[in-house]
């Protein structure tokens, strides 16, 4: 399970639900604005206070370049998979 926390006006928001829409990737979107999650809030649940925060498996793994470094590297199809 992908989650993906991120806001409105973020455009690498917008990449990450891209590249996960490229790979044929579901996942689930919460935006932060929608939901009135404050960034502390956002903080303390991924350790992270900006968006996108995005977590595979319950694990955050970080934002868009995390999850495109991942990719480039053969490591994201290996973490969704558990392999």
């Amino acid at each position: 399970m992908i989650k993906i926390y991120s806001s409105n006006w973020c455009s690498y928001c917008k990449a990450a639900k891209n590249l996960l829409n490229e790979l044929n990737l579901k996942y689930e979107e919460i935006n932060i604005e929608d939901n009135q999650i404050s960034r502390k809030d956002l903080e303390e649940l991924s350790g992270g206070y900006t968006v996108p925060q995005i977590s595979i498996h319950g694990k955050f793994i970080g934002g868009y370049i995390e999850l495109q470094d991942l990719y480039q590297n053969n490591k994201l199809m290996k973490l969704i998979n558990n392999e």
